[in-house]
């Protein structure tokens, strides 16, 4: 016999945990495109684009779900090789982009890591199996808190998403082994740089304006904030960094 309770959090536990069962045992109808994107545009892409080796990341693109973190009426276009706009004026950015910076990151189990721009929530679930934990800021509101109950129904336990500016970081959670920016600014925040651990990275896009972006890796080496040494890596097109990364260019 099935006991309800009649408190309303623990009715909130057991519809969660009942939703959580259900999507586990559903049949997976996007698991061969999932492969093929993995397959066929991160680990082995036909563009001369540099390949994803890690076989943690690659493990990851495999698994989590991207159709959940695009709208509905788009989901049929989930596993293309392209962004796809999510609201607000912002995107889910294409899988490879993804699944490249995950890997320029070196994630480790022990790893906290920052991500400034959740978006939808996806990098962040890509990081989620990586890491130990993730902290994920949005600045728009709609979207942080949309990004926190889909992180949260589709069991992410280890991602804290909150909404703000995150062009200041998340200092009460720093330091962070990892930063990874989705958005382009036109500098390297200070206040990310100050919250990076010194042999840390931080994948950032940057760029004098919308279509001179340049994705690059930033290395802090031991002897202070400005102490770092910048990788470039290929040009992007991102979303521009808002708030205070706005009123600084």
């Amino acid at each position: 016999m099935l006991v309800v309770p009649h408190n309303s959090k623990a009715l909130l536990a057991l519809a969660a945990a009942l939703a959580l069962t259900a999507l586990a045992q559903a049949p997976d109808a996007y698991r061969a495109p999932r492969e093929k994107m993995v397959r066929e545009t991160i680990a082995r892409p036909a563009d001369g684009r540099d390949p994803v080796r890690d076989h943690r990341v690659l493990e990851a693109m495999r698994t989590v779900p991207r159709h959940e973190f695009v709208p509905a009426d788009q989901r049929d276009y989930a596993y293309a090789d392209h962004p796809l706009a999510i609201g607000h004026g912002q995107t889910i950015s294409q899988p490879y982009i993804v699944a490249k910076m995950t890997e320029l990151l070196d994630p480790k189990p022990e790893h906290r890591v920052l991500e400034v721009g959740a978006g939808s929530g996806y990098q962040a679930a890509v990081l989620s199996p990586l890491v130990k934990e993730v902290y994920t800021i949005e600045i728009i509101q709609p979207l942080g808190e949309a990004a926190r109950e889909r992180l949260a129904r589709l069991g992410y336990k280890n991602v804290e998403v909150r909404v703000g500016d995150g062009y200041y970081g998340w200092p009460d959670k720093g330091p962070f082994d990892a930063i990874v920016v989705t958005a382009w600014a036109s500098h390297v925040p200070p206040p990310l740089v100050q919250q990076l651990k010194p042999g840390g990275r931080m994948v950032i896009p940057v760029g004098t304006f919308f279509y001179n972006q340049n994705l690059v890796v930033v290395h802090k080496g031991n002897k202070g904030p400005q102490d770092l040494r910048i990788e470039s890596i290929m040009p992007v097109v991102f979303v521009p960094l808002t708030g205070a990364a706005q009123e600084a260019r």
